[in-house]
C-alpha cells in the first residue's frame, strides 16, 4: 500500500514537472539558470555583504539569504530569551506575574504575525520622530527610520586580541569539559581562573602590542547620521514582531516543561536549604532543556519560515529579492525552486543540529 502510494505521488510530481515545461515552451520561455551570472542592476534597502546595483542575480540571492539569516539568528535569540522569562514568570509565586504572563501569552498567540507587524510598524513610523529630530538616549539616537549607536573602531592590531579571546574561550570550554568528566565542580577559584583567561588576557593585549582602540559615534549631517552602527526601524521592528510572537509560543513550552518536572524535587532542593534561583538553575533547568527541545525545534523552524513576511515592511530578505528577480527575468519557476532549497536547507540544519544535541543529552541520562 505504502509503495503505491509513494508511485502514484511519484508520477503526479513528475507529471506536473513535465506540464510545466511544456507550457514554458509553448510560452516561448527556455528553462535555465544561466540569469543568475547576468547584471541584477537593482539595489537593496541593506546589506550585510559588500553589494552594488551591477552585482549578479547570484550576489543578490546571497545578498538576501545572509539577511534573512541574520534577522532569523535575532530573532531565534530575542524569542527564546521572552520565552523562556515569561515561561518562568508564569509559573512563579507572584501572582501578578502569571496574570501578566497569561495576558502576553493570549495576546500574540491569538494575533496573526502580519498584523501584528504592521501595527508595530504604522506605530514606529508615526509614532518616532524624524531624522533630524530624533530622539537622543545619550550616544544612541532613535528616529522613524533607523537606530544609531556608536562602535568600536579596530585596526588591523586588533586581530591579535580577538585571537587572544577565542583562544581563551577555547582552553576554558576544554577544561570545563575535562573537569566535568572527572565529576569536578568548578569552585570561586576557578571561575577567577576562567575570567581572568576570556577577559583579562585580551585587554593586557591592547597595551603591549599597541592596538588601535577608538569609538564611532553618530553624528548628524544633513539629512541621516553619519558613522557609528545603525540598525534599520524595518529590522528592528520585524526582529521585535517575531521575537514576541514567537517568544509567546516558546513561553508555552517551557510552561509545560517546567510544570512537567515532578514537584518533589523542588521540594527536595528546598530542603537542602538551595535558594528559589538556585533550584531553576541547578535541578529545574537541566531536565527542562530535554523536555522542551523537541517542540522547541518545531518552534524556531516556524520562526525561520516566518521571516518571509519582512517583505511586508520593506526588509531585503531571500522573499523580496526573490520577488524582485522573477519580476525582472521572469523565471518564477527557477526562483521558487531556489528559495524552497535554500528555506529548506536552513530548515534542515537548525533541525540536524537539535536533534543531534536531543539525542546527546538522552543518551548522557541513559548511561
Amino acid at each position: 500500500m505504502d509503495l503505491a502510494v509513494a508511485a502514484g505521488l511519484t508520477a503526479l510530481l513528475l507529471l506536473a514537472v513535465v506540464n510545466i515545461f511544456l507550457n514554458m515552451s509553448a510560452a516561448g520561455i527556455a528553462p535555465g539558470y544561466g540569469f543568475l551570472v547576468q547584471e541584477a542592476g537593482f539595489d537593496v534597502s541593506e546589506s550585510l555583504i559588500p553589494y552594488q546595483p551591477d552585482d549578479t542575480y547570484g550576489r543578490v540571492i546571497l545578498t538576501g539569504l545572509v539577511n534573512t539569516i541574520f534577522l532569523a539568528g535575532v530573532c531565534l535569540v530575542l524569542s527564546t530569551a521572552i520565552g523562556v522569562a515569561v515561561g518562568l514568570t508564569s509559573v512563579g509565586p507572584s501572582p501578578l506575574g502569571r496574570v501578566l504572563a497569561l495576558g502576553y501569552v493570549e495576546l500574540f498567540r491569538n494575533l496573526p504575525k502580519l498584523l501584528v507587524l504592521l501595527v508595530l510598524y504604522v506605530v514606529a513610523v508615526n509614532g518616532l520622530p524624524h531624522v533630524r529630530q530624533a530622539v537622543s538616549l545619550g550616544p544612541v539616537f532613535l528616529s522613524n527610520r533607523s537606530v544609531n549607536f556608536p562602535v568600536p573602531e579596530l585596526d588591523a592590531t586588533a586581530l591579535i586580541p580577538m585571537a587572544v579571546l577565542c583562544a581563551g574561550l577555547l582552553f576554558c570550554v576544554l577544561r570545563s569539559r575535562s573537569r566535568w568528566r572527572k565529576g569536578i565542580v568548578a569552585d570561586w577559584k576557578e571561575r577567577c581562573l576562567q575570567f581572568a583567561v576570556v577577559l583579562g588576557l585580551p585587554v593586557l593585549c591592547i597595551p603591549v602590542f599597541a592596538v588601535h582602540v577608538g569609538v564611532s559615534v553618530p553624528e548628524l549631517k544633513g539629512f541621516d547620521f553619519k558613522g557609528g552602527g545603525r540598525i534599520s526601524l524595518q529590522f528592528a521592528i520585524i526582529a521585535l514582531t517575531l521575537g514576541l510572537y514567537h517568544g509567546a509560543q516558546i513561553a508555552e513550552v517551557v510552561r509545560g516543561g517546567l510544570q512537567a518536572i515532578p514537584a518533589g524535587q523542588t521540594e527536595a532542593a528546598r530542603a537542602l536549604g538551595l535558594k528559589r534561583w538556585q533550584v531553576i538553575r541547578l535541578v529545574i533547568l537541566p531536565q527542562v532543556v530535554r523536555i522542551v527541545i523537541p517542540p522547541m525545534n518545531n518552534q524556531y523552524v516556524n520562526l525561520i519560515k516566518n521571516t518571509s513576511i519582512a517583505i511586508a515592511v520593506g526588509y531585503s530578505d531571500l522573499m523580496s529579492v526573490t520577488g524582485t528577480i522573477i519580476n525582472q527575468t521572469f523565471k518564477p519557476f527557477e526562483m521558487m525552486l531556489i528559495t524552497m532549497g535554500l528555506y529548506l536547507g536552513l530548515c534542515t540544519f537548525l533541525t540536524t543540529v537539535l536533534n543531534r544535541f536531543h539525542r546527546r543529552l538522552t543518551e548522557r541520562e541513559t548511561r
